[in-house]
């Protein structure tokens, strides 16, 4: 009888540590609230007070103006959450071994880099959607607050995985769903850094 209750214990604990694992800490926790609400507020500072000039300048023809990339930003949001909660939050939990905070870094560190450009998915790439760069932007705040909302209230965010092979510097390795609340808020901070450098550009209209 002593050796089935140890043998429950020992399982129970194996259990609790398992779980334990699978859930993401309140450090990460707090890490990701604060990056999400960071990536918020660059997206608006980036785009505060611009007349239509600014909204609709582009460098060049086959560039952005500032207007399509704030659509493209809140875009993203919706389409990323919604692959979150239809595939990742419904995928298998991982099989292979990971490194969980070497991945978080390099979500972190290469959605950011400018000096790797990328080519937007046909889904993303802006339509005038949400008929004025004024309502992308509202659009993009409504989403953003769902998303933290959602990291906020959201058991087991490291329990599943799953990965798109579009995403090439990935090598196959599977995000999991904090890992992918991650890749939203890095990815504003892309193409928020694409906004400042419109501004930047010596043609941009003064007012």
């Amino acid at each position: 009888m002593k050796s089935i209750l140890l043998v429950i214990c020992l399982t129970g604990t194996l259990v609790s540590q398992i779980v334990k694992a699978q859930d993401v800490t309140s450090a990460e926790l707090d890490k990701a609230v604060k990056y999400l609400e960071k990536t918020r507020a660059g997206v608006q500072a980036a785009t505060a007070g611009l007349s239509e000039a600014q909204w609709n300048f582009k460098q060049a023809p086959d560039r952005w103006s500032i207007a399509e990339v704030t659509e493209h930003i809140a875009a993203a949001e919706d389409l990323f959450m919604n692959l979150i909660q239809g595939q990742v939050m419904n995928a298998p939990a991982r099989t292979e071994a990971e490194d969980v905070a070497a991945l978080d870094e390099l979500v972190l560190q290469r959605l950011v880099d400018r000096t790797r450009k990328a080519k937007a998915p046909e889904p993303l790439i802006p339509t005038q959607r949400f008929g004025s760069p004024e309502e992308s932007l509202k659009h993009f705040l409504k989403s953003r607050a769902k998303t933290v909302q959602f990291l906020k209230s959201t058991n087991d965010l490291r329990r599943h995985a799953y990965s798109l092979p579009q995403i090439t510097w990935l090598n196959g390795k599977k995000l999991d769903a904090y890992q992918w609340v991650l890749y939203i808020a890095a990815h504003s901070e892309r193409h928020t850094k694409q906004i400042i450098e419109v501004k930047e550009a010596p043609a941009y209209p003064k007012n």
